[in-house]
């Protein structure tokens, strides 16, 4: 149950959708510091609200795996995906037979591959009721179910739910920035590792290009927390010296998005068919493109209006409209990075 209305059998949360774009103003200058207070206090509703009404867009637009990755030229757009998570298993040192925990889950496309990929046993954890069901599901058809589970969790309280050193490796896919605050989830996860036990994330972060006092720079980090149920974007520096706070050892750290890739990460997102791939990818690409959003958003429309989407839904869909919008532009001025990569290692003693 929610403050925000009644769960219905698929887990989702009267209301819960319809309400999410109410955290934000639409105008990024009318935010005022208590809008930012607001959804930092609420993180839990903004986040559930957004994954209620977002989670079946990303999977008819995107996949299981709700992240980006670099491309290869020619690469399809499912290799990419899978070639970013085993990259970075192989980084973290993932072996069979290590407990694992995968935070912010989703519906489990990373977990189930990196879980193949290694043969580690993983339990993947989620806020939200409706993807975990979805996970469950698709884990169940996979064949997957004595190695891959997935449980109900608040990325704030990891070691009340687990005890303390109950992992061997912990990673979380662009995750933890939906949560308050690094320190907070950084110092969770470093609770629930065993000492000499490793963190791999996927970050995503405003770039130290970024300047907050340029109105044009602070109005697409906004756009990006509207458009992806972020609470609060923050600087790259700022993940970096959280991990040194709470006490994690960096063995290795790299923003995958600066390097020179022919194709950039965030090609999908731009619309251009010109640019897929395989044969394939020209749907998903197409997806994203204007006469795509046009007829998906319609169809939302109508799927809403006769109660086979909740309320919202809708709305959401458009927020993701200008996720897209400010992902690229940020993308192409170097401004944000959905893949600062960090390794890091909880001291042995």
């Amino acid at each position: 149950m929610s403050s925000t209305g009644v769960q219905r059998n698929d887990g989702r949360v009267e209301n819960r959708v319809e309400n999410y774009t109410k955290f934000w103003k639409k105008d990024p200058t009318k935010e005022q510091e208590t809008d930012n207070d607001k959804r930092l206090d609420s993180y839990t509703e903004v986040v559930n609200g957004y994954y209620d009404g977002a989670t079946e867009l990303y999977e008819y637009g995107w996949s299981q795996s709700f992240h980006f990755s670099r491309f290869y030229k020619g690469e399809a757009f499912l290799a990419s995906l899978a070639r970013h998570e085993h990259y970075l298993a192989s980084q973290m040192t993932l072996r069979p037979g290590m407990r694992v925990l995968d935070v912010g889950c989703g519906v489990g496309g990373p977990a189930r591959e990196i879980a193949q990929f290694t043969d580690c046993q993983i339990i993947g954890l989620n806020n939200n009721d409706f993807q975990i069901q979805r996970a469950r599901k698709y884990t169940k058809k996979a064949g997957l179910e004595d190695q891959v589970t997935f449980v109900k969790g608040d990325f704030m309280k990891l070691s009340e739910q687990f005890g303390e050193g109950y992992f061997d490796a912990v990673y979380a896919i662009e995750a933890t920035v939906h949560t308050p605050s690094w320190e907070g989830v950084y110092g969770e996860i470093f609770k629930v590792l065993k000492p000499g036990g490793i963190f791999g994330v996927y970050e995503w972060c405003m770039t130290d290009t970024w300047d907050p006092s340029i109105p044009e720079h602070k109005a697409i980090a906004h756009q990006i927390e509207l458009g992806n149920g972020i609470p609060e974007m923050r600087p790259l520096r700022q993940a970096r010296e959280a991990l040194k706070t709470v006490g994690f050892q960096i063995e290795h750290e790299e923003d995958l998005a600066a390097r020179p890739d022919p194709v950039p990460w965030y090609y999908p997102l731009e619309g251009d068919i010109r640019k897929a791939q395989t044969l394939w990818d020209y749907i998903t690409v197409w997806r994203m493109s204007w006469s795509g959003q046009l007829v998906s958003h319609n169809a939302i429309r109508v799927m809403e209006f006769f109660g086979l989407v909740p309320k919202g839904t809708h709305d959401v869909g458009e927020s993701l409209k200008v996720a897209a919008d400010s992902l690229v532009r940020s993308g192409q001025q170097k401004l944000f990075t959905p893949m600062y990569l960090v390794v890091s290692r909880k001291p042995s003693n």
